[in-house]
């Protein structure tokens, strides 16, 4: 067995509160890893999700930020060095979504706002941890992004616009930082299944684009974030790592 040890680790999940974020929060802590558990607006569910790190014998701290403010971001470092230390591992998870609509009809505030939480999100938390993780000569950048990225749907100009834009970000990110001993990597969910999203009553249509034939669900993005952030994927960077049973396949 080949066990995924991130004992001594601190991890940073953006958006922890959220169907993803906290299944990673608590798959993190189940690997070892202290996790700082950042919320935008509800606080109830990251003290819940902290108290459940804190019995699996986990420091932990929750921490409250605007995501697309470099001040607030700021703050929250502040919060998590105290608490915790510099976090070896980021996980950017949060994001803002918006209704979904053509091009001719999506506002313009909503491609701004895309482009703050998916763009402005990596290049703040970047500037904010990354310099702490150069001088430990070991650290993890781990985006969340979207099959949707690569679909390129109706109604998903707005939401894969600034999804493209962050991943451009990371795959530059990766090649600057990258002999400092730090990774950078992106996974790309599916329509994934969540406490409170079922498989019920999923389209065909959509079902047939999935080679496995069937929507993974939310654990299945915390494994690869887990994977990505230990010792296990040390010479894997600059990926953009779908997670979705072959819904989408990039090409080479």
């Amino acid at each position: 067995m080949i066990p995924i040890d991130l004992s001594g680790r601190t991890a940073l999940v953006t958006g922890a509160t959220g169907e993803l974020g906290r299944v990673m929060v608590r798959t993190l802590a189940r690997a070892g890893a202290d996790v700082a558990i950042h919320y935008h607006a509800n606080q109830a569910k990251a003290e819940e999700l902290a108290a459940e790190c804190q019995e699996l014998g986990r420091n932990t701290v929750a921490v409250q930020a605007d995501i697309t403010s470099k001040d607030s971001i700021e703050a929250m470092r502040e919060t998590v060095l105290s608490a915790l230390g510099a976090p070896d591992i980021i996980v950017n998870n949060a994001v803002i979504q918006y209704n979904w609509t053509t091009v001719l009809e999506q506002a313009e505030a909503d491609y701004e706002g895309q482009f703050r939480s998916s763009v402005m999100q990596n290049v703040l938390m970047a500037q904010t941890f990354v310099p702490d993780m150069k001088t430990k000569g070991w650290g993890r950048v781990i985006g969340i992004n979207t099959e949707c990225t690569m679909q390129c749907w109706p109604g998903q100009s707005a939401y894969t616009s600034g999804k493209a834009g962050m991943d451009r970000v990371l795959r530059v990110l990766a090649r600057e930082i990258g002999a400092d001993g730090i990774t950078v990597n992106q996974i790309a969910p599916g329509w994934m299944v969540s406490e409170n999203r079922s498989a019920e009553g999923t389209p065909q249509s959509y079902l047939s684009t999935i080679a496995l034939g069937h929507r993974g669900d939310d654990q299945e993005i915390a494994n690869a974030v887990v994977f990505l952030a230990s010792d296990l994927a040390g010479f894997i960077t600059g990926i953009y790592l779908p997670v979705c049973g072959g819904g989408v396949m990039p090409g080479i």
